[in-house]
């Protein structure tokens, strides 16, 4: 498998270049092209990336967080042509926290949503993609959409919580990795999902399986790491 890595000098990047050489994963050159392009690089990049992927029949691996709605849109196009996998967490861990919280989310019902996510004080989005991701599970397990249903920050409001509600915050310091924590709050308990990550290999090997399965996946489209995994 040859791979094209844009992003490559970020600290993911340099994680999947590192755990890539280790596998004994060749670069993309001249002489034998590029099998997968694994971006991990900006919204921006992500955007042409797709473009570029989509005109020259290269599946493309995509971590890249903060994408505007025109970004999204040129990445749900370009799926039309090319296999796609875009996650905003690639990892096992994650995915299977994604997969209870929205059991959880469907049993506990009449359960408050609050959600906690911490980063280094570098992460420029805010909420990460992964806690995102975990909104996402929740709010389609209650047949509701996201956006209705988020609630990004409560300065200022003098309002009780609405019951549909899932509420976000967030923490930047040090070089915190990343740590998500899902809690359903109700008025006798309180039951908590929770994902630490200890370092970004745990990342660069989920993107790294998502490169295999979407070189041997040829039909085009926009998948998952629930595809990837077979969840």
């Amino acid at each position: 498998m040859r791979i094209a890595l844009l992003g490559g000098e970020g600290r993911m990047g340099r994680a999947i270049k590192a755990l890539a050489q280790t596998h004994d994963y060749p670069p993309s050159g001249e002489e034998g092209g590029t099998d997968v392009l694994i971006d991990f690089s900006s919204p921006a990049g992500t955007k042409e990336a797709a473009a570029y992927c989509a005109s020259h029949n290269i599946p493309l691996v995509t971590g890249t967080t903060g994408l505007s709605e025109d970004e999204q849109m040129a990445v749900k196009e370009a799926a039309k042509k090319v296999a796609i996998v875009q996650s905003g967490n690639m990892s096992l861990g994650v995915t299977l926290l994604k997969r209870l919280v929205a059991e959880a989310a469907t049993a506990l019902e009449g359960y408050d949503i609050e959600i906690l996510e911490t980063h280094h004080r570098h992460k420029k989005d805010s909420p990460s993609g992964t806690a995102l991701l975990l909104g996402e599970a929740a709010a389609r397990a209650r047949d509701t959409a996201l956006l209705e249903a988020a609630r990004f920050t409560r300065h200022g409001r003098s309002e009780e919580r609405r019951p549909e509600e899932i509420g976000f915050a967030v923490r930047r310091g040090g070089g915190v990795y990343g740590e998500h924590e899902v809690g359903f709050y109700g008025d006798g308990e309180t039951v908590t999902l929770s994902h630490q990550a200890l370092g970004r290999d745990g990342f660069a090997r989920g993107a790294l399986a998502a490169a295999r399965w979407v070189v041997k996946h040829d039909k085009p489209g926009l998948y998952g790491m629930d595809d990837v995994l077979g969840l």
